[in-house]
């Protein structure tokens, strides 16, 4: 197994997760099989319990694992398919010695952090890197390790310790470290400062390890003389010195490093070079140069509470942007603070509602992401309101559909106390319930999570058309919350139609309005499947809805392979397919989970 190491210095934010990405999107363009671990050194055991407000989305992986972002990164630019323990936390680490210990696994030996800590993080990342991916025997070639934070920061000591130990075990042609560092360009002489990056790695040498390339971040190309200064004064080969610079949208960085001939360098430290390796980036060249020469736009407008950071609904953005892409159209997306819908006598908050309400209504479709919570759900009920009188494409995700449900109830059915039970307990009319499997006790890895089910009660709908008319699909799942099995018929003769449901029937999985342009609501959240190639077809529908293209998306969906369920349990009451302990169905059944456009009839249109 070879090991590809990027840590990062100077500041944090400068996209070692993308970085890392990319180096593996270069090693399976060389057809080498690529795996990725992320380390965030963080107590918690999970990002799950986590603000999106401060850490940016968790995103969910199949087996209901509550992981960092970047893993969303991996699982995008490498179309596989990870796990929980591919994300590794100070807080897991920890909990398995603690567990060891308890058992008397160490015999009596007096538990240290230099020995016992640092060996189970190393045991943790070969274990990992040695499980199958992209469907596929045997372990990965390469395994892509990315370390969080900055190097130098105390959470990080542990692991720069456990990775010095492991290069040493490996050996050199088994490890490569790839540093990523920032070289700022000072606008009053417009000189390229290497400072930074210096200090960084005499940092990174004085934790025991020692960078074979670096990847510098910068607003512009690094100047020859630059690169000369920092090979000199930090060690590392001129042509293991690459720059990423500023760039339009991150499908150019696999390409900036391909252009500077980053795989040769990784693969030649890692003794892969004497190999045929044809580097074959085709499909991510012309997927790349077709994004930037789109010139149509459409614009999303993204209600939602967490604006503050645009990494709060990462997940969403990309999926919009795959989407988009599928449909010929250049996404333009509005962040709204559905705070700023609801009313206000103050002035400040006056000016915040007439542009939020300017930005809404200039929008072409709507989205409701997920969330948690009471606060901005009336400006989130609002947007699902306007976009249901006004015909404007709508897709609510999670508590998105919840909304659209509590909306419906008040303002069609004539229920203006409808509510959800996780906002109002008291409600005379709780169109959302707690689950009852759910804990009120306990927060981390409690909700309903990871990949479950849907049985399309009707393929005669938008939903199971944009999935190629499956009558099954499986999409991730994080919530707590429901919709009011017992009120659902009464929300279907009054026009809102529960056309997906999981295999029991009762539990609500998606909400439709036949006659509107698209107004769909999912319990689940189709964003985490979403790749470059393979669009989510849910979101392709929003996109193509929003620019007119709807119908023929709709044509053209229905064509595809399918593989799909023999009966529809919730038509005659027959079983759903086995499922594991875990309450996940054993076996696969759904249809395309991309969707394609009017404009996108060849495989590699869509691409």
């Amino acid at each position: 197994m070879k090991y590809v190491v990027v840590t990062g210095g100077v500041v944090s934010g400068l996209g070692k997760g993308v970085t890392a990405s990319s180096i593996g999107v270069l090693l399976k363009a060389c057809g080498l099989r690529v795996t990725s671990i992320k380390i965030d050194p963080y107590l918690n055991i999970d990002a799950g319990t986590i603000s999106p407000s401060e850490h940016g989305e968790v995103f969910v992986l199949d087996d209901g694992g509550e992981v960092d972002l970047d893993l969303g990164n991996y699982e995008r630019f490498l179309d596989i398919q990870l796990t929980r323990d591919n994300n590794i936390t100070t807080g897991k680490i920890f909990q398995s010695v603690f567990d060891k210990e308890r058992k008397g696994e160490y015999l009596g030996e007096t538990v240290q952090v230099a020995k016992h800590v640092t060996k189970e993080v190393q045991e943790w990342i070969k274990h990992v890197a040695m499980v199958p991916v992209d469907g596929k025997e045997g372990p990965a070639d390469v395994c892509i390790i990315e370390l969080g934070g900055t190097i130098g920061d105390i959470e990080s000591m542990i692991f720069t310790e456990a990775l010095s130990q492991f290069f040493d075990d490996l050996g050199s042609d088994n490890f490569c470290l790839v540093h990523v560092s920032y070289v700022p360009v000072l606008n009053v002489v417009g000189e390229q400062k290497t400072k930074p990056t210096q200090h960084s790695v005499r940092t990174l040498r004085g934790a025991g390890l020692t960078p074979d390339a670096l990847v510098c971040r910068s607003s512009k190309g690094l100047e020859e003389n630059v690169k000369e200064k920092l090979s000199q004064f930090c060690h590392v080969k001129k042509t293991c010195i690459f720059t990423l610079h500023d760039v339009q949208n991150i499908w150019h960085v696999p390409l900036l490093l391909k252009d500077q001939n980053a795989h040769d360098a990784i693969l030649k430290v890692l003794n892969l070079e004497s190999a045929s390796w044809e580097l074959n980036m085709e499909e991510w060249e012309g997927r790349t140069t077709k994004y930037d020469n789109l010139h149509d736009t459409v614009t999303i407008a993204i209600v939602g509470k967490y604006t503050g950071l645009s990494d709060a609904y990462l997940s969403v953005v990309k999926a919009l942007l795959h989407a988009s892409l599928a449909c010929r159209r250049k996404l333009l997306y509005k962040l709204i603070d559905s705070t700023d819908l609801e009313d206000s006598d103050t002035k400040e908050r006056s000016d915040a509602y007439n542009a939020a309400w300017s930005l809404l209504k200039g929008a072409d479709g709507i989205l409701v992401p997920g969330g948690f919570g009471d606060r901005g759900t009336t400006g989130k009920i609002l947007a699902a309101k306007y976009a249901r009188e006004n015909n404007v494409p709508y897709l609510g995700i999670c508590l998105g559909m919840q909304i659209a449900v509590i909306e419906f109830a008040r303002h069609v059915m004539n229920f203006p106390d409808a509510n959800s039970t996780e906002f109002d307990p008291d409600t005379n009319t709780p169109c959302v319930i707690f689950m009852p499997e759910g804990s009120k006790t306990h927060m981390g890895g409690t909700m309903r999570l990871g990949s479950r089910r849907t049985f399309f009660k009707t393929t005669d709908c938008k939903s199971a058309r944009l999935y190629g008319d499956a009558n099954c699909i499986d999409e991730r799942h994080r919530h707590r919350y429901e919709v009011n099995p017992d009120m659902v018929p009464i929300f279907e003769n009054a026009g809102l139609q529960f056309v997906g449901r999981d295999e029991t029937g009762r539990r609500m999985e998606i909400i439709e309005i036949p006659d509107h342009r698209f107004y769909v609501g999912v319990q689940f959240h189709p964003e985490f499947k979403s790749r470059p190639s393979k669009p989510s077809a849910l979101f392709v529908g929003l996109v193509a809805a929003s620019s007119g293209q709807l119908k023929h998306v709709l044509e053209k969906s229905g064509t595809g392979d399918t593989t799909v369920a023999t009966k529809h349990p919730l038509s005659d009451g027959s079983l759903a397919p086995s499922q594991d302990e875990n309450g996940h169905a054993k076996k696969q059944c759904m249809g395309p989970s991309n969707g394609t456009c009017g404009a996108s009839e060849g495989g590699d249109d869509r691409a």
